[in-house]
């Protein structure tokens, strides 16, 4: 059997981390059996048919690694409506669904309990298509429906609990349960790899497959992401989308390694590892049921790592979006004229040890491009306490007198400035890097008085200063 996966996001104007993994394991799946990815982009709900949604779908699976070219597709669902229709069709003249004309309300009016299912009242009455009237699957009254499962096993479902689920709506349109199994089934899909939310709707759609007389696929249900409460990761209140943390500076390869650990793990105590490792051991038959925990401090933490993993010329390279803007990560806030490449290029190396995430590079180095540094009230309270006026005085003319205008003599410096009011370095320098840097936190301050150079450095001192009074 020649493998083929599928992977079928609806174009949300958002592209979900839980998609990103299902495309993902799909993805290598694939590439392990020697198989075919399949993209189909389910857009039959007209209000989410929007080219720039599809277009995000394929921008992001490129920015994980699943490049355009290297599957096939997209397909989209809506060009398959012919073949919905002709298998509701089909299902109907073969007896197995009938036209039922029951509202919700007639259901609860029969059976007296809301939360009961379709009760089968329209089984036998023969109803034939017509306003107001969907189309019923006609589901086993006995047996059991079993569910092959690559993560799971077997799970197994009576047949007399399963209801007859509508499988096309009065105006003839397929729903999803019948859609996703004839496009599938059209498209000559092996392997179903999908989260667990899914599984409820399998013995349906195995039912479905079995009585248009086709071979189900083999299954294969991930557990489900859930955040820090242990709740299903909702868009609406968690941060869900891909494209904000590719925008905010994570690197696909930090987050490609980390969606792969939702769920599985490497051999040995390794979580951070080629991606390589993770296309030679990835095994659906190893991922475990339990939940998976998005863990944002985890992946930040991941990230931090690829990025100090990376050379001097690719740091710079993934920064640049960051010091320019694009049509999605703002302008930084200094002229485009007063960027210095051969400055960045300089202190990039100090500020590739301290940052998780690209976008923090802004506040590393926006003192060295900007004509004042940065107002940060909380900065300017907590360090310009009783006595900085002074240090400030006393730095301004140790530095003034210095020939060499390098990070060891501006350290020594100041040092001695400390020594002579019997304070420490780290109390010493706080009121200097507010006054130079804008911040309290930053780069190493005296690598980063040597690129502000002797005048500037000399003038923020003087004009903080100025304003202490």
């Amino acid at each position: 059997m020649t493998v083929r996966v599928r992977f079928a996001p609806s174009p949300t104007g958002m592209f979900h981390v839980g998609g990103a993994r299902s495309a993902l394991q799909n993805w290598i799946y694939a590439q392990q059996a020697g198989g075919t990815f399949v993209l189909r982009i389910e857009d039959t709900d007209a209000a989410r048919n929007r080219p720039e949604w599809t277009e995000g779908i394929l921008s992001a699976l490129d920015w994980i690694g699943i490049e355009r070219g290297t599957y096939e597709g997209p397909y989209f669902q809506s060009a398959y409506a012919s073949e919905h229709t002709a298998a509701a069709t089909r299902l109907y003249g073969e007896g197995r669904a009938y036209y039922c004309d029951c509202t919700r309300d007639d259901v609860v009016a029969r059976t007296g309990n809301t939360h009961t299912g379709y009760d089968g009242f329209c089984r036998d009455r023969a109803l034939g298509p017509g306003e107001g009237r969907a189309l019923r699957f006609r589901t086993p009254d006995d047996g059991e429906t079993v569910v092959v499962d690559l993560v799971r096993g077997e799970p197994t479902f009576d047949n007399k609990l399963i209801e007859d689920f509508v499988i096309a709506r009065s105006d003839g349109s397929a729903v999803f349960l019948l859609a996703n199994v004839v496009d599938d089934m059209t498209m000559g899909i092996t392997h179903v790899i999908r989260a667990e939310e899914h599984l409820p709707n399998t013995p349906k759609q195995q039912l479905l497959w079995e009585a248009l007389g086709v071979k189900p696929p083999v299954w294969a249900h991930v557990p489900v992401i859930v955040n820090e409460k242990r709740q299903k990761l909702s868009k609406r209140r968690d941060k869900v989308a891909l494209e904000s943390y590719r925008d905010e500076g994570y690197l696909a390869a930090a987050m490609r390694n980390y969606l792969m650990l939702l769920g599985w793990a490497p051999t040995g105590d390794r979580e951070i590892v080629p991606w390589q490792v993770i296309l030679d051991e990835y095994r659906l038959e190893d991922v475990n049921h339990s939940p998976a925990f998005f863990d944002v401090k985890k992946l930040r933490a991941f990230n931090g790592e690829y990025i100090r993993a990376l050379s001097a010329e690719e740091f710079a390279a993934v920064c640049a979006p960051w010091l320019g803007g694009t049509d999605t990560i703002p302008a930084p806030p200094w002229d485009p004229a007063k960027f210095d490449t051969t400055v960045f290029a300089a202190v990039a190396p100090l500020a590739q040890t301290r940052i998780a995430v690209l976008s923090e590079i802004v506040d590393y180095v926006d003192f060295l491009f900007l004509d004042e540094p940065v107002s940060d009230e909380q900065s300017w309270n907590k360090a310009m306490k009783e006595g900085a006026g002074e240090i400030l005085d006393a730095a301004a003319a140790a530095f003034g007198a210095l020939e060499d205008w390098t990070a060891e003599p501006l350290k020594a410096a100041l040092e001695r400035v400390g020594e002579e009011r019997g304070l420490k370095l780290g109390k010493t320098q706080a009121p200097v890097r507010v006054a130079t840097t804008g911040r309290t936190v930053g780069l190493p301050l005296f690598e980063s008085l040597e690129m502000l150079g002797r005048e500037r450095t000399l003038a923020r001192l003087a004009a903080a200063r100025a304003k202490l009074g």
